[in-house]
């Protein structure tokens, strides 16, 4: 096979070019420095984003394909999506030579759950009832900051006490997650409870429970910096029509907007607005994320029916219901 670099169909701009297609080539460019880095994490972002809506299945060959000009390579795309199938994200069908991989019924659960998570038009409303996990008994150091670490990734926060707090989580999911996480052996030391707050507004034992659970000063630096980031991508595409970048710019871009986006919301407990500081930046990432999604969703529609392909040939298209995303009426429509 062809080596990534002579098999590379991105097209660097000109200085020439609309201003849109600019800004998304030194986003592209910027990540290509540091591929290898999130490469990973990528690649499950695209199994939530663009595979996840056309099945859940794909031939190798076409997410290799996919990926190429973000400088990823066969290899590394290859040892990602073996260690998916290991820890059983993913499973395998062949069909003739070829190989589909598709996501495994828990695999399927987890990535709708957080896809409900990611493409919500606003967060939750809360219900003034606290989501508790305690931990009944001793666990080891490493098997509790496993735990700790698995939970902290569905938004729990530590109170340092042995208790797991969320303000609206799913009990039964956070648990099906950490089975699914390969911590079975564990849920008969966990206890799910819901607490009501019996005041009609949060109480200052509230405010003390956030501050200790949660890091919000680093989730907060961590959500300005991706307004930072996207803001000039935003600008830009305001600027120019969003036929100027692309079809393969306007789809490449839109995994690095998901995957960011991804990285910090899934960490993100959503807290009620009376428990945030004054000016929470996650509220102006949401905003930004949903307004550039919408406007590359059609050309990178469009990328993505020409390349992803099952092993027997078939170019799936996607589920119209589950484009509907950030609650946009037609997503197939170039935005006015």
């Amino acid at each position: 096979m062809p080596t990534a670099q002579v098999q590379r169909r991105y097209h660097r701009a000109p200085m020439n070019e609309h201003i849109a297609s600019q800004a998304i080539e030194a986003l592209l460019e910027s990540f290509r420095q540091k591929s290898r880095v999130q490469a990973s994490s990528l690649i499950t972002s695209v199994f939530g984003d663009a595979i996840l809506p056309r099945g859940g299945r794909v031939w190798l060959g076409s997410l290799i394909k996919l990926l190429q000009p973000l400088d990823i390579n066969e290899r590394l795309v290859r040892t990602t999506v073996f260690r998916l199938v290991k820890d059983e994200w993913l499973q395998t069908e062949a069909v003739g030579r070829r190989t589909d991989y598709m996501l495994t019924p828990s695999g399927q659960r987890r990535f709708e759950e957080a896809s409900r998570q990611i493409y919500a038009a606003e967060p939750p409303l809360w219900d003034r009832r606290w989501r508790l996990i305690m931990v009944v008994g001793e666990l080891e150091p490493r098997q509790r900051e496993r735990l700790r670490q698995a939970l902290y990734w569905q938004g729990f926060g530590d109170t340092g006490s042995g208790c797991f707090i969320h303000p609206s989580a799913e009990l039964d999911v956070a648990f099906d997650a950490l089975a699914a996480d390969g911590m079975a052996d564990l849920l008969p030391q966990l206890m799910p409870l819901v607490a009501l707050n019996p005041k009609l507004s949060p109480s200052a034992d509230d405010a003390s429970m956030v501050q200790r659970a949660w890091n919000l000063d680093g989730l907060a630096s961590a959500y300005s910096s991706f307004v930072c980031r996207y803001q000039p991508i935003l600008d830009a595409l305001q600027q120019d029509p969003t036929d100027s970048v692309n079809e393969e710019q306007a789809c490449l871009a839109r995994i690095l907007l998901i995957h960011d986006f991804r990285r910090f919301l899934l960490r993100d407990p959503e807290l009620p607005e009376v428990l945030l500081p004054t000016g929470w930046p996650g509220n102006q990432a949401r905003l930004l994320c949903k307004e550039i999604y919408r406007r590359l969703l059609a050309p990178s529609e469009r990328h993505l029916d020409q390349c992803l392909q099952l092993a027997n040939g078939d170019m799936p298209r996607a589920a119209r219901l589950l484009l509907r995303r950030f609650q946009i009426e037609d997503g197939l429509e170039q935005p006015a």
